[in-house]
């Protein structure tokens, strides 16, 4: 947070709200100072509607930017004071927490999971790529890992139960949602967005998932892929991966993930110079 490193440069702070309230401006850099922790923030945002609008208008912003700064540079194309689409608290729920999964028409559970705060989530637009059709390749989407979660023993079945998530650049304009129009694709009765709650469109029924691609990157054992895709463009979805136990890769990562001491959030180049963007939920 460089720019933002002096109080006279904390941007868009009212310096009249001192109703009782802890003025804007020694908030702000009481968050600064705590690298903006979510836990503290979602804690403190629930004490009041003062404090809930500001979060929403300012605090959640903030933490998006300093926790996956390339990320967040990349989907507002620089302008990171600026709006975006679907609004702040969506994007910021996007980055740290696990929407959970449930039984969907082309991917059947017997209960659902819920969902949780994600303590450290990778998202790549390399990975994104994967998931996209032939035709839609010139959009940027970023895309989680999959966060793993144990099948109910009456599946069957002996994997887990993978949940992702993602995001578009300028869903707006993008070719995903120009094809999802032109075939005429009606959005899913009982389902919303968990981020933003719009509505969705399921990219099954579209048949517009690159199974192979997205299976591989994903690590799942059957291929069976399903997400969903929001008016907002916020991607959600679930797939069925190879259950590990804890002396199965369980230990250590790939070097590109681990991170430096003391960082909460780091981007970083692919080494084929892609953007990859870590955070965690600062426990």
């Amino acid at each position: 947070m460089g720019e933002w490193g002096s109080a006279s440069q904390v941007p868009r702070l009212s310096e009249s709200a001192n109703s009782g309230l802890v003025n804007e401006r020694v908030l702000f850099l009481v968050f600064e100072y705590m690298k903006w922790d979510i836990r503290t923030l979602c804690r403190v945002a629930a004490v009041s509607w003062k404090l809930r609008a500001l979060a929403k208008r300012l605090l959640l912003r903030e933490l998006c930017i300093y926790r996956a700064p390339r990320m967040i540079a990349t989907l507002t194309e620089g302008a990171t004071n600026s709006r975006i689409i679907g609004g702040w608290p969506a994007l910021a729920k996007l980055l740290f927490f696990c929407g959970g999964c449930e039984s969907t028409r082309h991917f059947r559970l017997s209960r659902p999971s819920p969902g949780h705060f994600a303590e450290e989530s990778r998202f790549s637009k390399t990975s994104g790529m994967s998931f996209l059709a032939k035709s839609c390749r010139g959009d940027v989407l970023y895309v989680s890992d999959p966060c793993e979660h144990a099948a109910a023993e009456e599946e069957g079945r002996h994997d887990d139960v993978g949940v992702y998530r993602g995001v578009f650049r300028a869903f707006f304009k993008s070719r995903t949602r120009e094809c999802l129009i032109r075939k005429r694709i009606g959005f899913e009765e009982r389902m919303r967005c968990p981020y933003c709650a719009a509505r969705v469109w399921s990219m099954t029924a579209a048949r517009m998932i690159p199974k192979k691609s997205a299976a591989r990157k994903l690590g799942s054992g059957d291929g069976t892929v399903e997400y969903f895709v929001c008016l907002n463009g916020h991607l959600h979805g679930v797939c069925w991966l190879v259950h590990l136990s804890s002396d199965d890769g369980g230990g250590g990562g790939d070097e590109e993930e681990e991170e430096e001491e003391g960082s909460f959030c780091r981007g970083e180049e692919d080494d084929d110079g892609h953007n990859r963007n870590y955070a965690n939920n600062g426990n």
